[in-house]
């Protein structure tokens, strides 16, 4: 035991630095990349005559970059979530190896950014044919500030300097939590302008390749963030939080990189019979095999590491690390890799390009329903919804609590409808018709969040979820406590913001020209969907809803505030049957089929619907709303009630009974008149 109360371990050997690891990860992750990209083809050296080159520096440096890139992001996501919530705190600071462990993330985001910078540069060599040597500054400027590659990989950079000033400028668990969110946000940006946003069906593979990088960098930063702490007494119970949450990653990944490998296959015997397919086993295979490790983590190490043998954790995981890194070689090759669904085909179809799928016919009931156009994050999202919730209703039950079983079937009622208008048939025709997009917005903000609401989740989560044995460890309950309580939350849900935000939603984007912008592009479209959603289950939530957290208003107050929506939504559709302009015409000009009336006529369509869309539902939250007024009524005349009788058992005189006899002699000193 060292003189501040660290285990120490007794072979020189196993107390030794892991100087080797790096070392050993980056040679792993080398030489699968160079195996991989000569296999696959990714890696074609011939030049043709006539054809711009970017020379061999630009060939071979461009994967190695990228691969440099990808171990530096993860790492300083993995250093920032092992400090931000694996580890205890100290009060409302992060704790001294918490501390530690920012510090360190600082000089790793520092990398990611200059990693992101040579990418970019790199990039425009690639792209132009031009040697590195010969770019002008002006030239990589412009690629980084038009074209959506370059703006990725800039903003990129500017996020990872973001982090790196983020984690010096203090200690506190708040700041560092949000600090690694935003990590995990800025590892995003070149998966949504990459190898699958140009296929065909990019909304499952734009989505399922982001998904799969957010997880994989959840799942490999956290491990190496254990192995800095392996010497730490805090490693136990840190890895115990850590193996749950490397399951749920090991599931994402999993799942979204078979999707991803399905939509550039485009056919699974394509795995046997070409070279892409190939390396797609090989991926599977490296898959399968941390899986194994992981396991072996649960059922061996986890228990020996409680006992204290810290050894036998840090050369497993040390080992498991090496794999991950010759797995995101094979990934990067994977990704400079000819597919066999071409990216970009000869003579594309520019519809496909722009939509990720090719015009379909006329809608019917059945096509609105069976053109499915599948979306990996809303069916991860529904998917995660529903197990989540059936599982605390699972823990409730088995604890011998009861939990309403309306609740539970308005929520998922709520999910499968959101899965259906962003899944089905509706999906695809929304794409093409301002008609469709309307009934899926109209779906989305009110109906969707209702049926949401009345699940009441916030109140069933703090009730399952379990609090953490260690009272300085925030688990999920106690950052979920932490957000029902922020000021965010409380200025949010001020009925004039709430409101506020609903109204400006409907008018901003339609008249403001911001809708096709974000239907042109996936990410924007997804924010759009995801944003419809999330304004009203805030508006609804303030009106109806059960869980803590919301503001307590009066039910006269919440009734004039559901009665301005509705006036608000209402004349939104008034305003749109009567005009004579085209709304985005600059996406609904470019993708309106031939066999539907004019643009105009569709738009007055669309402004019908949004219209009357929302009387059902304006009558379903008015009914909830006087029910609650009227249940608000009698509670109060039962604590009156009560009142008064613990008064006439102790013969003392009551709230009640004194305004009672204020009202008699009122009436009294009345009766009597002026000249009595």
């Amino acid at each position: 035991m060292s003189g501040n109360g660290v285990p120490v371990t007794s072979a020189p050997a196993r107390g030794a630095r892991l100087w080797w690891l790096p070392v050993s990860a980056g040679a792993a992750a080398l030489a699968v990349l160079v195996l991989a990209l000569r296999y696959g083809g990714g890696l074609d050296g011939t030049v043709i005559t006539g054809l711009p080159d970017a020379g061999p520096v630009t060939r071979w440096a461009l994967p190695i970059v990228r691969v440099a890139l990808d171990g530096l992001a993860t790492v300083t996501v993995g250093l920032l979530v092992t400090a931000s919530f694996l580890l205890p705190g100290d009060g409302p600071s992060v704790s001294p190896r918490g501390y530690l462990l920012l510090r360190r993330a600082t000089g790793w985001a520092v990398g990611w950014a200059v990693a992101a910078t040579t990418m970019l540069v790199l990039t425009v060599s690639d792209l132009l044919g031009q040697p590195v040597d010969r770019l002008r500054s002006a030239t990589v400027f412009s690629f980084a500030t038009s074209i959506s590659q370059g703006r990725a990989l800039a903003l990129q950079a500017g996020l990872a300097l973001l982090l790196a000033v983020l984690s010096r400028i203090g200690v506190s668990r708040t700041l560092a939590a949000t600090t690694a969110v935003l990590a995990l946000v800025a590892v995003l940006p070149p998966a949504f302008t990459g190898h699958a946003a140009g296929a065909g069906n990019h909304q499952l593979a734009v989505t399922s390749l982001a998904l799969h990088v957010l997880a994989a960098s959840v799942w490999v930063g956290g491990l190496v963030g254990l192995l800095m702490l392996r010497r730490s007494r805090l490693l136990a119970d840190a890895a115990a939080r850590y193996s749950r949450l490397a399951l749920a990653c090991f599931v994402v990944v999993a799942a979204s990189g078979l999707t991803n490998a399905w939509v550039r296959l485009g056919d699974w015997g394509q795995l046997w019979h070409s070279s892409y397919g190939g390396l797609v086993l090989a991926k599977i295979a490296a898959l399968l095999l941390l899986g194994g490790i992981g396991a072996v983590h649960r059922a061996r190490t986890l228990p020996a590491l409680r006992a204290g043998a810290g050894w036998a954790f840090g050369r497993l995981a040390a080992g498991e690390v090496v794999v991950f890194a010759a797995t995101f070689g094979l990934a990067v090759a994977l990704s400079r890799s000819p597919t066999p669904q071409p990216v970009n085909p000869l003579g594309p179809d520019p519809l496909v390009e722009l939509l990720g799928f090719g015009m379909p016919p006329a809608p019917t009931a059945a096509r609105m329903l069976g053109e499915v156009l599948p979306d990996m994050f809303f069916l991860a999202v529904t998917a995660f919804g529903i197990a989540a919730y059936l599982a605390g209703v699972r823990r409730l039950r088995r604890g011998g609590h009861h939990w309403p079983w309306s609740r539970t079937w308005s929520w998922l009622a709520g999910m499968l409808l959101l899965a259906a208008v962003t899944n089905l048939g509706v999906a695809r025709y929304a794409y093409l018709l301002f008609s469709v997009h309307m009934v899926q917005h109209m779906v989305l903000s009110m109906a969707v969040p209702i049926l949401l609401v009345g699940g009441a989740p916030l109140t069933l989560a703090l009730r399952a979820l379990r609090r953490p044995a260690d009272p300085q460890v925030r688990g999920a309950r106690e950052w979920l406590l932490i957000l029902i309580h922020s000021r965010v939350l409380r200025v949010l849900t001020h009925p004039l913001v709430a409101l506020g935000l609903y109204v400006a939603s409907l008018y901003g984007l339609y008249f403001s020209g911001l809708l096709g912008t974000l239907m042109r592009y996936h990410l924007g479209h997804l924010a759009m969907l995801t944003h419809f959603v999330l304004v009203g289950y805030l508006l609804f939530w303030v009106l109806i809803g059960i869980d803590p957290g919301r503001r307590r208003l009066p039910q006269p107050l919440l009734v004039i505030i559901h009665f301005a929506a509705m006036i608000f939504h209402a004349f939104l559709g008034v305003i749109l049957m009567q005009s004579t302009t085209v709304i985005a015409p600059d996406w609904y000009g470019v993708v309106h089929p031939d066999w539907a009336g004019s643009l105009l006529s569709d738009q007055h369509l669309g402004a019908g619907i949004a219209w009357s869309f929302g009387e059902v539902p304006a009558a379903i939250v008015m009914i909830l709303l006087v029910r609650q007024w009227i249940r608000a009524d009698e509670r109060e005349q039962a604590r009156l009630d009560r009142a008064a009788d613990r008064a006439q058992a102790s013969g003392e005189e009551d709230e009640l009974a004194r305004y009672n006899n204020f009202l008699a002699e009122a009436a009294r000193r009345e009766g009597r008149g002026p000249g009595s």
